[in-house]
C-alpha cells in the first residue's frame, strides 16, 4: 500500500468525526491515534519478552523499568501492560479506562509524545460523543508493522496526513514542510564530497541536526542515505521543533529508529537554544519563510547587542518580517572548528536572502560575512511549484568550512529550475517534482564543481532539433544545420567571493543659492568647503574589484563635473542577482519573418473561408 493509499484508509477515521468534530479539528484525533497504533505494532513482537521480563523482575523485588526496553528488542521505549488495541476491544464498556491504563503504561519518552498531543482530552471528547470505541476499532484494522510500512513510508504517511489537515486548517504559506526529492537532493549534496563516511565498512561516527525538525523527514533521509552507503556508520540525529504535534511525530519517529530521544528537544529555536553549546558534521533545515520573528525579537537582539559574535546573530539582524536568515546564523553558529573536521550545511531559502537589503543592512552584512569568511560552497535554484503550501521560488544554500582546495574563495551557482517533470496528481500547490535523473545531474554539477550549459539545436524556422544536450565548459557543440543556431543557457556557473560584493558610494552635488552661486560652510571643518545639496544626492554602486576613483571619473564626473565623494557614507554591500546570472537575451524576431507568417496564416483562413462558401 503506497503511503497516499494509506493515508486515504486513515483519513477515512474522518467520516466517523464528522458532526461531533469540526474538519480543523480531526488532526487532534487521527495523529495521535496513528502514532499509537503504530507504536502498539512496532512494539507486537516483544510484548511477551517484555511481560515476561517484568514479571521475573518485579518477583526479585528490583524495579523492572530499566529493563524492560532492552527487552523489547533495545528500542529506547517499551509499554508494560497486559494490554494492546486488539484487546482494548474486547472490553468495550471499560475502554476509556483501559486505554488510559494502556498508554500510562508507556516508558515515559513513549508517554511524553501523547501528552504533547494532548491525548487525554482527545479520548474524552470521544468517549462523551461515542466515537471511541469506533475509533479505536478503525485504527486496529489498519495494519502499521514495521515489515508492512518501513519507517521511511511511515514518515511519508505523517506527512500526507499533516498536509491534508494544514490545507483544510488554512496555515500560512509558510507552514510548510520539504518535499522528499528536495531532502534527497540537499542530502546528497552534503555527503558527495565525504568519501570517508560514505565508504563500506568505514566505521565513523557524525552527528546530523535540524533545527527546524518537522515530523523529522530531513533527518530520516540523511540516516537513510548514509546507511544505505555505509551501514557501518553510525550517525546521530539532532533536531528541535517548536509545533507540538510535529514535535510528537518527530519523536515516535527517533523511538523507532532507536534514536537517543533527548537529541530531539522541543521549544522555539530562536529565542530558546535546545542544543547550546553544541557543534555538529552535517546540519539540513528548512525554516518557515517570509513569516515573522516579532514574538522573539526582544530575546534575539538581546543576543546579537550582548554578545555579539560570540552568540548566533554576531554579523546583523534581518527585517522583522522574514527571519529566515537567522536560522542561516544559527547554523553556521553550530559548525564544528575546521581543526575538528569542520561542518557542511544544506538549508532551503525564498528569493529574499540573495539580495534583500542594501549596503550596510543586516541581510547585506549577513551575506557579507558568509562570503568573506569564505562558507558559501554553492546555491541551487529549484523549480517552482515544488512545495505544499507555495509556489515561489526557493533555494539550496550549501555553506562548509572545510571547502577542498578547487572551490577556496569561489561560488557555484546552479539553476536547476527547469530541472522538474509534471506530477500525476497535485497535492496541493505541489504540482511538480524532481526525478531521480534531475537530482543525479545537478548532484554531479555539484560534485565536479563544473560549469555548464543547455545546448538546443535550432533550425532555420527556429524550430528545435534533436534533444537538448547538458554540456561541460569545453566540451565540443554540436553541428549547427544551414541557416540554423544554438541556443546556449547557462546551468552552472562559478564566480569569486568578491564577485558579489559592492562598495555603496554617496555622489554629492553643491547647493547653490539664488545666484547660482556655490554655498559655502561657515564654520569649523566645513569652512570654506562646497555644502552638499541634499536634493541632488545620489548613490553608485563600484564593483569590489574596480577602482572606486577610475569608476568615478568614468562613470560620474562627465555628466557631473562638479560632484565628489563623501567617503565617510561609503559601505560595503554584498547580494547575490541569482536569476540575472542566468539571463539570455533572446533578440525578437525580424519584421520581416513575422510578416511572412502573418501572409501564411491569412492565405490558410481565406482558403478555409471558401471552402465554407462552396
Amino acid at each position: 500500500m503506497t503511503p497516499q493509499a494509506l493515508s486515504s484508509f486513515i483519513w477515512s477515521v474522518a467520516d466517523l468525526l464528522r458532526g461531533d468534530y469540526k474538519q480543523s479539528e480531526y488532526g487532534r484525533v487521527i495523529l495521535p491515534f496513528t502514532v499509537l497504533r503504530r507504536l502498539d505494532c512496532v512494539l507486537e513482537a516483544t510484548k511477551p519478552k517484555v511481560l515476561a521480563e517484568k514479571s521475573l523482575r518485579e518477583k526479585m523485588g528490583i524495579n523492572p523499568e530499566p529493563f524492560l526496553n532492552r527487552a523489547a528488542g533495545g528500542l529506547g521505549f517499551h509499554n508494560a501492560s497486559d494490554l494492546d488495541l486488539t484487546r482494548l476491544l474486547g472490553d468495550q464498556d471499560n475502554i476509556r479506562q483501559n486505554l488510559y491504563s494502556y498508554v500510562k503504561a508507556f516508558s515515559p519518552e513513549a508517554r511524553d509524545i501523547f501528552e504533547r498531543f494532548d491525548f487525554h482530552a482527545q479520548v474524552e471528547r470521544l468517549a462523551k460523543a461515542n466515537l471511541l470505541y469506533l475509533v479505536t476499532e478503525k485504527f486496529v484494522g489498519i495494519d502499521l508493522h514495521p515489515d508492512v510500512v518501513d519507517n521511511a513510508s511511515m514518515g511519508l504517511v505523517f506527512e500526507e496526513l499533516i498536509r491534508k489537515f494544514a490545507e483544510i486548517s488554512n496555515e500560512t504559506a509558510g507552514e510548510h514542510f520539504t518535499p522528499r526529492e528536495v531532502i534527497r537532493l540537499m542530502v546528497n549534496l552534503l555527503f558527495i564530497e565525504d568519501d570517508d563516511v560514505l565508504t563500506p565498512g568505514n566505521a565513523v561516527v557524525r552527528t546530523v541536526y535540524d533545527p527546524t525538525a518537522g515530523t523529522g523527514g530531513m533527518l530520516s533521509v540523511a540516516s537513510e542515505h548514509l546507511l544505505g552507503h555505509n551501514p557501518q556508520a553510525r550517525l546521530t540525529l539532532h533536531g528541535q521543533e517548536l509545533n507540538d504535534e510535529s514535535y510528537a511525530i518527530c519523536k515516535a519517529d527517533m523511538l523507532i529508529r532507536g534514536q537517543p530521544v533527548e537529541n530531539i528537544v522541543a521549544g522555539n529555536t530562536l529565542s530558546d537554544d535546545g542544543h547550546a553549546g553544541r557543534k555538529f558534521d552535517y546540519m539540513l533545515s528548512n525554516p518557515p519563510f517570509g513569516v515573522e520573528w516579532k514574538k522573539v525579537e526582544k530575546v534575539v537582539r538581546q543576543e546579537h547587542e550582548q554578545k555579539g559574535f560570540a552568540g548566533r546573530f554576531g554579523p546583523g539582524l534581518p527585517r522583522v518580517s522574514d527571519g529566515s536568515m537567522l536560522f542561516l546564523m544559527h547554523l553556521v553558529a553550530k559548525m564544528r572548528p575546521a581543526q575538528d573536521g569542520g561542518s557542511r550545511f544544506g538549508i532551503v531559502l525564498n528569493g529574499s536572502p540573495l539580495f534583500t537589503g542594501g549596503a550596510g543592512s543586516g541581510e547585506s552584512e549577513i551575506r557579507r560575512y558568509v562570503l568573506e569568511n569564505d562558507l558559501v560552497e554553492a546555491i541551487v535554484g529549484l523549480p517552482t511549484d515544488m512545495f505544499y503550501n507555495t509556489g515561489i521560488s526557493t533555494y539550496v544554500w550549501v555553506l562548509s568550512n572545510k571547502k577542498p582546495p578547487t572551490r577556496k574563495g569561489k561560488v557555484q551557482l546552479i539553476d536547476a529550475s527547469s530541472f522538474w517533470q509534471k506530477m500525476r496528481k497535485s497535492l496541493g500547490s505541489k504540482r511538480r517534482e524532481m526525478s531521480d535523473a534531475h537530482i543525479d545531474t545537478v548532484t554531479r554539477l555539484f560534485g565536479d564543481f563544473a560549469e555548464a550549459e543547455q545546448v538546443s539545436v535550432l533550425d532555420a524556422r527556429n524550430q528545435p532539433v534533436g534533444e537538448q544536450q547538458l554540456l561541460r565548459l569545453g566540451e565540443p557543440l554540436p553541428e549547427v544545420p544551414e541557416g540554423g543556431r544554438l541556443r546556449r543557457v547557462p546551468i552552472a556557473r562559478l564566480f569569486r567571493n568578491e564577485d558579489f560584493g559592492y562598495t555603496t558610494i554617496t555622489v554629492e552635488r553643491p547647493l547653490r543659492d539664488e545666484a547660482g552661486a556655490v554655498v559655502l560652510g561657515q564654520k569649523g571643518k566645513q569652512k570654506g568647503k562646497p555644502q552638499p545639496d541634499s536634493a541632488l544626492r545620489d548613490t553608485e554602486n563600484v564593483p569590489l574589484g574596480e577602482d572606486i576613483d577610475a569608476y568615478f571619473q568614468r562613470e560620474v564626473r562627465p555628466h557631473a563635473p562638479d560632484a565628489w565623494i563623501d567617503a565617510e557614507k561609503s559601505k560595503v554591500g554584498y547580494e547575490i542577482p541569482f536569476n540575472r546570472h542566468f539571463y539570455v537575451f533572446e533578440p525578437p524576431r525580424s519584421l520581416q519573418a513575422i510578416d511572412e507568417e502573418l501572409k501564411t496564416v491569412t492565405a490558410s483562413i481565406m482558403k478555409m473561408l471558401g471552402e465554407l462558401a462552396e
